[in-house]
């Protein structure tokens, strides 16, 4: 026999507990005007007869469904286990569930042919966060100027608060280091174009130009982010130069995996014969041998800082201040890059 699902309302446990119907919503809803003896009975009863709030509900009385969209579709297709933004997002996720919101996925709905802007109205979410994505894709432009509050990571709109990863001062700091421990031929194979690959290759060229060295054209390589195959093709042709480069950057510490390996094809080790950086700082790049030396971007700040400035986009609309926060990373020193000053 099939008895169907019994649903438990607040009215139920204010008869259980002999109380008011408002006692127990103020009780369930932590408000500071009922005694704590009180609020501990209500919830316990609450649990006992398998009450769970009803969100629909929730959303009509507060007019927020507590739920943000997170707008995430990176171009290699790696999803999350693009480990840096699966980090920036799980520490956003980890934030956002700490002030109570949960989060969903938006994403194009093939089967009834939905925009962006017009998933996130349909699930209902009071705002979107997006990362690694085609900035310039139309959708993404209609869910920019629509009325939703959305930060962005890693790109800046005029009319949006971002969130920022320091890559004019990170490539700079990297960069002054591999100087300082003695080379001057410095090679580099950025990633896909965005901001923040113009960022990193705008800072490449400042500070080499500040510290005094001229880069030839063949030492600067076009790459794509988050893919070997790409980055051991230009390896290769930077080890095929006649005066070859003794540090390669690469774009990011997973592609740093095609690099080495051509390294390897050559008979060539690293450091000895040639050293190398990457970009990141995931935990990958601290497993591989040799240790990588590479720039640790902070993802807890960043996850952190994009869900605290969305839920006050959300929870305080009248004081909308446009930000851009900017979060600095740090030089992991491994042993890929070699000390060109000892003798």
């Amino acid at each position: 026999m099939n008895r169907g699902i019994i649903v438990v309302s607040i009215k139920d446990i204010s008869v259980r507990c002999g109380v008011s119907v408002a006692t127990v919503s103020k009780a369930l809803n932590d408000h500071s005007d009922i005694a704590q003896i009180t609020k501990e009975n209500i919830r316990r009863t609450a649990r006992e007869m398998g009450y769970f709030p009803n969100s629909s509900a929730r959303a009509l009385k507060t007019n927020r469904t507590y739920n943000l969209g997170v707008l995430f579709v990176d171009e290699a297709q790696s999803g999350l286990t693009h480990e840096y933004f699966a980090r920036v997002l799980e520490n956003f996720k980890v934030e956002a569930e700490r002030n109570g919101y949960d989060i969903t996925f938006i994403s194009k709905n093939t089967r009834s042919k939905m925009s962006y802007y017009e998933h996130s109205k349909y699930r209902g979410v009071d705002g979107v966060v997006i990362a690694c994505i085609d900035f310039n894709n139309p959708d993404v432009i209609e869910l920019i100027h629509g009325e939703l509050p959305v930060v962005t990571i890693d790109h800046v709109f005029d009319n949006r608060t971002a969130i920022i990863s320091d890559n004019v001062k990170g490539m700079r700091d990297l960069i002054t280091y591999i100087y300082e421990m003695g080379h001057r031929r410095i090679a580099f194979i950025y990633g896909d174009e965005s901001s923040v690959t113009q960022n990193r290759v705008g800072s490449y060229y400042k500070t080499l130009g500040e510290l005094g060295i001229s880069v030839p054209d063949t030492y600067v390589k076009k790459g794509i982010y988050h893919d070997t195959e790409t980055t051991a093709r230009l390896t290769r042709e930077l080890l095929n130069l006649d005066d070859r480069p003794t540090c390669i950057i690469f774009p990011d510490d997973f592609s740093c995996i095609g690099g080495m390996n051509a390294i390897k094809e050559y008979g060539l080790r690293i450091p000895d014969d040639i050293s190398i950086a990457g970009y990141d700082g995931i935990l990958l790049s601290q497993v591989l041998e040799p240790k990588l030396t590479t720039l640790q971007q902070d993802t807890v700040a960043l996850g952190r800082s994009a869900a605290e400035k969305l839920i006050a986009l959300i929870e305080n609309p009248k004081a909308n201040v446009i930000e851009r926060v900017v979060v600095e990373g740090k030089v992991l020193k491994g042993n890929s890059v070699k000390n060109l000053n000892i003798k």
